[in-house]
């Protein structure tokens, strides 16, 4: 198992360890925490390990009735949640490099490799004109993120990654994306390997998120010293609508 560092764990810890349990066993935990964000108050987190650790607030757990059932499994939760028409964001990977560096130096193979500024608008708005509308939403890299890294093909840029401060924590949540033409190349790799190398110098831990099913993106994280931390799943806007009248009230602390 990688070590991760310390900002790491005590990010998650915060959301999933450190409040009050409702259920424990060796597998499976619920907790209710009062610090979720209102778009995030039921989150669930399975560790690469196999342990998942589920968060919700005191008042949609009441409203769930979660305490009143003693013998919970992953499983029966989220059929519970199904039940009274609560449903989850589709599951994104989540990545951190160990705390044991495994960076290389991807100024070695790519020279053209840089941090970019303003200065570089002209650059960054070709590039994104050349992607796709879909690959822009996808990767969400943006000139204005807190760090941004670029490689360049002569004045033309070919790949860029983006990084920003993640809820008031230690991490820097990163999007990468390669114009078509482009990949395969090792391109994306380095780029994300350098914006790490900077972030981690500036006391940020990069953290790789991905569609669980993105497999380019899973491939990539793995080429660039990240590894699987867990799979986050977060509560959705727009929860199915209850079947019975009384669950209403779930319904609406769900979409608040």
């Amino acid at each position: 198992m990688p070590q991760y560092n310390k900002s790491v764990l005590d990010y998650w810890g915060n959301i999933f360890c450190n409040c009050h349990a409702i259920f424990r066993d060796d597998t499976f935990a619920i907790s209710t925490n009062q610090n979720l964000q209102p778009t995030r108050q039921l989150q669930i987190l399975e560790l690469a390990d196999g342990q998942v650790r589920a968060a919700v607030t005191a008042e949609l757990a009441n409203s769930l009735q979660l305490g009143q059932t003693r013998d919970w499994s992953i499983t029966r939760f989220r059929q519970h949640l199904v039940d009274h028409g609560v449903s989850l964001h589709g599951a994104d990977f989540v990545f951190y490099q160990s705390s044991v560096s495994e960076q290389g130096d991807p100024a070695v193979t790519f020279p053209s490799i840089r941090q970019l500024l303003d200065t570089d608008r002209d650059a960054f708005t070709r590039f994104e004109a050349e992607a796709s509308p879909q690959d822009l939403d996808d990767a969400y890299v943006e000139l204005g993120h807190w760090a941004v890294f670029g490689a360049f093909d002569d004045d033309r840029l070919i790949c860029a990654a983006s990084m920003y401060p993640w809820n008031d924590a230690p991490l820097a949540d990163l999007g990468v994306l390669t114009l078509p033409e482009f990949r395969g190349k090792g391109y994306a790799q380095a780029v994300v390997r350098a914006i790490s190398v900077y972030a981690r110098a500036q006391g940020y831990e990069p953290q790789y998120r991905c569609q669980t099913d993105h497999e380019a993106s899973i491939k990539l994280a793995r080429a660039s010293g990240f590894h699987l931390f867990g799979t986050w799943e977060v509560i959705s806007s727009e929860a199915a609508a209850p079947s019975e009248p009384e669950l209403t009230k779930v319904q609406q602390v769900a979409q608040r």
